[in-house]
């Protein structure tokens, strides 16, 4: 018996320490390196997920660094007083802010227990009659279910037809025939059935 097997696991999900601890460091990256390694990150959201809107915005995120760098190589001063020093550290700091944020966001959303795409575990159903209780197929929605047509209603007295009967497969009537012709055959020759069964042979 065929049947349709069993449904694809769920993606594994990782512990929830070892999140926590990729959390901690993909935080405290961007912070500690005052933003000019906020890219990791996004990066880092970007291959969890695999969305193009993710690598959107670790492309955005390069982009934001390369703006506040240009800024910032414009400020000849050691302790970036200027404006555009003031600006390129601005930038720099917010983008940090921003990528910390959405990768939080990201990667929270994502390793949900069960994230969009991927359907939740079947209820447990009680079993009809005895026995443990089975989980319902995911795939009963699929098929269509063949409606059974009511019983007709009969008089007390009626008597209710037979079912109808079934065509016998062609391979039993070959074999009915081909007995009804050795039958007509041994009646035709009564002399064999005398003891001498050799010459049947």
């Amino acid at each position: 018996m065929q049947g349709h097997g069993y449904a694809p696991p769920p993606p594994r999900r990782p512990s929830t320490a070892v999140l926590v601890v990729l959390r901690v460091i993909f935080v405290a990256v961007p912070i500690l390196s005052i933003g000019f390694l906020a890219w990791v990150a996004t990066l880092r959201a970007a291959i969890v997920t695999r969305k193009p809107r993710d690598w959107w915005i670790f492309a955005g995120s390069l982009a934001v660094l390369a703006i506040s760098i240009g800024f910032l190589s414009t400020d000849n001063t050691d302790d970036f007083s200027t404006r555009n020093g003031n600006l390129g550290m601005s930038i720099l700091l917010l983008n940090a802010a921003a990528c910390v944020g959405y990768y939080l966001y990201a990667d929270i959303h994502h390793h949900q227990p069960y994230p969009t795409g991927y359907p939740a575990p079947p209820a447990q159903v009680p079993a009809p009659g005895y026995g443990y209780p089975q989980a319902a197929s995911p795939y009963a929605a699929t098929h269509p279910q063949t409606p059974v047509a009511p019983m007709p209603a009969h008089a007390p007295n009626t008597p209710v037809p037979p079912p109808p009967q079934r065509p016998a497969p062609a391979r039993i009537d070959q074999v009915r025939a081909e007995l009804d012709e050795l039958s007509d055959y041994l009646r035709q020759h009564p002399g064999h059935g005398d003891g001498n069964h050799e010459g049947g042979r």
